[in-house]
């Protein structure tokens, strides 16, 4: 649908040539997810992820309340000391839900943790994200508050992802050991050498993607590759179980918003913030606005690029605002709502969802999750940045 209303829009309404509407087609995120999602669908089909997830139970001490937890430590960390949060989500995602399945974590509340860990770290100043978003303040007169801008951010994420953690069950997993019997400890598989081959390959894709900025989706082909020359997994059912749906969805998507973009429609929402907002009210406004594009668009390649420019007219225009305390707004409204399964974070996580996993309700409830953040983002920003 997406595909077909941006052809309509912009070819016969808009008399955009089609190659121009095309270019807006989002090659590097569809690799990515292709990429990704092919690899750790091989690492599912060959019994990678399921010896890796009785092995995290382990560690958590057959606590299973602990293992969401853990993985947003991790998810965190991992963000924080370079890949970034996208990076992150797609090499954390599969085997956190894979983890989730076998420990009886709903797969909502995984993915949020998950998810809401790899963008607490987005704004690192190592991460990509990062890099974007203190290059565009150090043009607007900002080019000090890295660390400020990373730990408003990671505030952020942590406390409501540790809400939405407890509010929507959490605190039940930590009645259940080891699944209440210790049959998870217990069912621990012997590892063959295609397992070992399999993490070592996916060790090898973090180590890359991490210390030597490789493209991510990529690289993960290349390690797709590896295991099927080596006769280390049928990748012709790892492809089967690939998320297409999920991730022909994304990309249409985007192209819609980059028609949007190339209409002008993004200039529309700056007139509207400044026509809407006060010095009393604008951090939260301006988060609720751009959590509301960021729902659908790219945070780092659309949104932050096309608001973060407008502060200092904003500041000008409404007298007596501080300029960090509405970038901050900003990235903290934009990222706090893509959990949404329509941006990239939280598409993949439904991405990731093994077999098994209602994917529409999974999709139903990463949408309303992203969506109230516009708002609670909103409350948030207003309340810290005043």
């Amino acid at each position: 649908m997406s595909l077909a209303f941006a052809w309509i829009v912009g070819v016969y309404l808009g008399g955009m040539p089609l190659g121009e509407l095309l270019a807006a087609f989002p090659t590097q995120l569809f690799v990515t997810l292709v990429g990704v999602t092919l690899l750790f669908a091989m690492a599912q089909v060959n019994g990678t992820l399921a010896r890796l997830s009785q092995r995290a139970v382990r560690l958590c001490r057959g606590q299973v309340g602990l293992i969401p937890i853990m993985f947003f430590m991790v998810a965190l960390g991992l963000a924080t000391i370079g890949p970034g949060n996208i990076a992150t989500a797609a090499l954390l995602a599969p085997t956190a839900m894979a983890v989730a399945a076998q420990a009886g974590v709903p797969a909502f509340l995984m993915a949020i943790m998950v998810g809401n860990g790899a963008q607490a770290g987005a704004l690192s100043p190592f991460a990509p994200t990062g890099v974007i978003v203190n290059g565009i303040m150090g043009r607007i007169g900002l080019p000090d508050a890295q660390w400020q801008t990373y730990l408003n951010n990671l505030g952020a994420h942590a406390a409501l992802a540790f809400g939405g953690y407890f509010l929507f069950g959490g605190w039940r997993l930590f009645s259940k050991v080891a699944l209440a019997d210790g049959a998870v400890v217990a069912r621990a598989e012997a590892m063959e050498w295609r397992h070992w081959l399999t993490l070592a390959i996916i060790a090898a894709l973090i180590v890359l993607v991490t210390g030597f900025n490789s493209n991510v989706g990529m690289t993960a082909i290349a390690g797709a590759v590896l295991l099927s020359m080596a006769r280390a997994a049928d990748e012709r059912e790892a492809i089967r179980r690939m998320p297409w749906n999920v991730i022909l969805m994304v990309s249409g998507v985007t192209v819609l918003i980059g028609l949007m973009e190339k209409t002008q429609g993004m200039d529309l929402f700056t007139s509207f913030l400044a026509r809407v907002s006060t010095p009393g009210n604008v951090t939260g406004v301006i988060a609720f606005v751009i959590g509301v594009v960021s729902v659908y668009s790219s945070t780092s390649g659309v949104v932050l690029p096309a608001f973060l420019p407008t502060v200092p007219g904003l500041v000008a225009r409404l007298g007596g605002v501080s300029p960090l305390a509405l970038a901050s707004s900003m990235n903290v409204g934009a990222h706090l709502v893509d959990m949404s399964p329509l941006s990239t974070t939280g598409a993949i996580c439904l991405a990731a969802a093994p077999a098994g996993v209602d994917s529409r309700d999974l999709f139903n409830k990463l949408l309303a999750w992203g969506l109230s953040m516009s708002v609670i983002g909103a409350l948030v920003c207003w309340v810290l940045f005043r």
